[in-house]
C-alpha cells in the first residue's frame, strides 16, 4: 500500500449514478491514496451514513460509516447531489463532513446554490487528477 497509508487514509464516499464516472473518481481517489466507497444513488449514500428512516434500516447495523469527505454528482435520478447535500447538512452527526459536488455543466447559479447550502467545493467533470489536490484542504480544515 505504501507508507503506513491505512492509518492516515481519508475515507471518501463517492456518489454517482454513472458507472463510468464512478470508476473514474474511484481510480483518481485511490491514486491519491484515499480510501474509497462508491454508491450509485443519494439514497444508498444516506443508508450507508445511517440517515435512512424507517423499515429499510434493519440490514444496516447502525455503525455509521466513518467518512472524511463526500463527493457527489449533481445530476442523479431520484435524489440530486443538491438534495443529498441538504440532507447531510441537516444531520447533526454529519453536518461537519465536507461535501464536494461534481457536475458536467458549468452553471454558476447551481454552483452558488450548492456553495450557499454548505458544499465545500464544486468540481467540473470530467474530474481530473489535478482536482484531487483540492480535496485535502476541505478535509483538513474540518479536522481542526
Amino acid at each position: 500500500m505504501g507508507f503506513g497509508a491505512a492509518k492516515s487514509q481519508f475515507h471518501v464516499l463517492a456518489v454517482d449514478d454513472s458507472v463510468i464516472d464512478r470508476k473514474l473518481i474511484e481510480m483518481l481517489l485511490k491514486t491519491s491514496s484515499y480510501q474509497v466507497t462508491t454508491v450509485d444513488s443519494g439514497n444508498k449514500a444516506l443508508e450507508l451514513l445511517g440517515l435512512v428512516e424507517g423499515a429499510d434500516k434493519q440490514h444496516v447495523d447502525h455503525v455509521e460509516m466513518e467518512v472524511n469527505l463526500i463527493i457527489t454528482d449533481y445530476c442523479m435520478p431520484g435524489m440530486t447531489g443538491y438534495d443529498l447535500l441538504k440532507r447531510i447538512k441537516k444531520s447533526s452527526s454529519l453536518r461537519d463532513v465536507p461535501v464536494v459536488i461534481m457536475s458536467s455543466e458549468n452553471v454558476p447559479s447551481r454552483i452558488n446554490r450548492c456553495l450557499e447550502e454548505g458544499a465545500d467545493d464544486f468540481l467540473l467533470k470530467p474530474v481530473q487528477l489535478s482536482d484531487m489536490s483540492k480535496l485535502k484542504p476541505c478535509v483538513l480544515k474540518r479536522q481542526n
